[in-house]
């Protein structure tokens, strides 16, 4: 439960992004009635910095509660019946640590019966660090979860922009749609996991295989990610024939219908035709702007007039953004559904993980062995 209440934190962070991002980046210092573009314009940049303010303020003031707990929390009796939680700790380091010590986290060796100073437990951290890293069957663990974390986090930095570009979405609607679609499966999936081990009673052991099967089966998932997504479509001057020819890069193409016009590749800033081929400016279109169209919350520039642009199946204009594939809202859907099939097997494996690593230590060193698989977690996967 604690693990799969912890993802929806993300799951809230991809909204409160999404909602930013509906806000110009400058909203505060100039009229955004003004601006001529929307949220929808591949040049709009939200409020990023909001989203950053507003939890540095939440994480500040829940951390004015931390200051309620005491100095230690009460002792109580360890229950030695059943399996032996020691089931996976090799007899050498089980036989150092036979003697009960208080349940608190901090292992002391040799001590006296007198509470020890802060000095002495600081003194002791490198001797339990380097007795839990010792441990082959922690420390497999240990790479592995980080392993894992940096793959989960490379692919979630990048998932969004990747939505937009291969499915032709808006950064709030791809942030929207991770936020409410394979966050919420990961939540569920970690929740799974944990029922799964306590109904099917798994012992360590079983617990690795659990682990190990369902993240073959989102390794299968993924792969399947290569085989979908949607064509990129006519680019004028990149696919498709711009004139009589195409676009290098730094160099301004030679086409008549834009020869009067200082277009450069530099600047990329993708519109619509009203012909279905994507220009990669309204410039690289020939577009004159002839007047503004007002809206309810901003003034539109209206291209029309577009050179390039034939004028036989209508009137020569151009949208803000790529073309639309057909069939691409189709493939987006399943892709959506596969994304969250793999969120929700992959986060299975989580809990088996976890109770693995509790039973390869003895019993006192639990908390410190969980505190330092979260900081290796944040030093080595998020890196």
């Amino acid at each position: 439960i604690l693990f799969s209440t912890l993802v929806f934190g993300p799951a809230c962070g991809f909204i409160l992004g999404s909602v930013c991002t509906k806000f110009y980046v400058d909203f505060i210092f100039i009229d955004t009635s003004k601006l001529s573009i929307t949220p929808d314009d591949p040049r709009w940049i939200g409020a990023w910095w909001a989203g950053f303010l507003l939890c540095g303020a939440l994480l500040f003031f829940s951390a004015l509660l931390m200051f309620g707990f005491p100095h230690s929390l009460p002792a109580r009796e360890v229950d030695e019946g059943a399996e032996s939680e020691q089931v996976m700790l090799p007899p050498a380091l089980s036989q150092e640590y036979e003697t009960p010590k208080p349940s608190n986290g901090v292992v002391l060796i040799h001590e006296p019966a007198n509470s020890p100073t802060c000095c002495q437990q600081l003194r002791v951290i490198p001797k339990v660090t380097k007795h839990l890293l010792s441990n082959p069957v922690f420390t497999c663990i240990i790479l592995a979860a980080c392993m894992e974390i940096a793959v989960v986090a490379g692919f979630a930095a990048f998932l969004g922009k990747y939505l937009e570009q291969q499915f032709n979405l808006t950064t709030t609607s791809a942030t929207q749609l991770l936020g409410m679609t394979a966050i919420p499966c990961a939540c569920l999936g970690i929740f799974m996991g944990g029922l799964l081990v306590k109904k099917l009673n798994l012992s360590a052991l079983g617990a690795i295989r659990m682990a190990m099967l369902v993240n073959l089966i989102s390794t299968a998932c993924y792969v399947s990610f290569l085989f979908l997504g949607c064509n990129t479509g006519p680019v004028a001057g990149v696919t498709v024939s711009y004139g009589n020819e195409t676009l290098n890069v730094g160099e301004k193409p030679e086409a008549q219908c834009i020869s009067h016009c200082n277009c450069f590749t530099s600047s990329i800033s993708p519109v619509c035709g009203s012909n279905g081929v994507t220009y990669l400016s309204a410039c690289f279109a020939g577009c004159s702007r002839t007047g503004k169209t007002q809206t309810a919350s901003n003034i539109l520039q209206n291209l029309t007039g577009c050179a390039c642009i034939s004028s036989e199946s209508g009137p020569a204009t151009v949208t803000t953004g790529k073309c639309p594939m057909p069939g691409c809202q189709e493939v987006f859907l399943i892709f959506l559904c596969v994304i969250c099939v793999c969120s929700l097997v992959g986060a299975m494996a989580q809990t088996p993980s976890v109770i693995v690593l509790i039973r390869t230590v003895s019993p006192e060193l639990k908390s410190y062995a969980l505190g330092l698989l979260f900081l290796l977690l944040r030093l080595i996967g998020r890196t």
